[in-house]
């Protein structure tokens, strides 16, 4: 039997190209990916059953992320007509410049961006609704935080690697038998204070 505590795999990534970018750009497909890289392999039907929709959205959907490359068939778990379908990938990559010399691929990718934003607050929102039902621990380990610093692009390119770095270090020693193991999201972002939003941050931990 697998020790589930043992160092696991690398994450299987995928630096999306210019085809993949515009298959992924629809609301049900970006939440279909993201329904198998967090509950693993499903099927058409189930997946209809978990995002409201029904069986012949989701199979058109996978069939279209399957073409290019996002999703794949898993053939050890279908019997007979049953088909199942697993995430090809456990994390998307790509840079803003990576489209600049194909609008409709760089259109579809702030599409993308926009919609995790929009996720995020969401997210946030139901968070904020419920926390007080979490104990003292996890409201005191879960939320959000924030810093200013003046850097060159290089310098936060730096940075930003070696805080992936460190996230996937405690990704591959996550172990989620352990006790009191809970499965949580998180987020990194780096923005430009732009001239119309340099006020000063209630919220800051440079302030607090």
């Amino acid at each position: 039997m697998e020790n589930p505590s043992a160092a696991r795999e690398p994450a299987r990534e995928v630096r999306i190209d210019h085809r993949q970018v515009r298959v992924l750009a629809h609301p049900l497909r970006m939440r279909l990916l993201g329904a198998l890289r967090i509950k693993g392999p499903s099927t058409a039907t189930r997946l209809a059953e978990l995002l409201g929709t029904n069986t012949g959205a989701t199979s058109y959907h996978l069939r279209q992320l399957a073409e290019v490359g996002l999703v794949v068939e898993d053939p050890d778990l279908g019997t007979g007509r049953q088909r199942f379908w697993r995430a090809a990938h456990d994390v998307t990559n790509w840079e803003p410049s990576d489209f600049d010399d194909d609008p409709d691929a760089r259109a579809a990718i702030e599409w993308i961006e926009g919609d995790q934003v929009r996720w995020f607050r969401q997210h946030a929102e139901h968070w904020f609704a419920v926390r007080h039902k979490y104990s003292p621990a996890w409201r005191d380990s879960l939320g959000m935080g924030d810093i200013f610093m003046t850097v060159p692009p290089d310098r936060l390119a730096a940075l930003t690697a070696e805080l992936w770095r460190v996230l996937e270090r405690f990704h591959g020693e996550a172990d989620p038998a352990e006790p009191g193991a809970e499965q949580v999201q998180i987020y990194l972002a780096a923005f430009p204070m732009l001239a119309d939003m340099r006020l000063a941050d209630p919220m800051s931990e440079e302030d607090r």
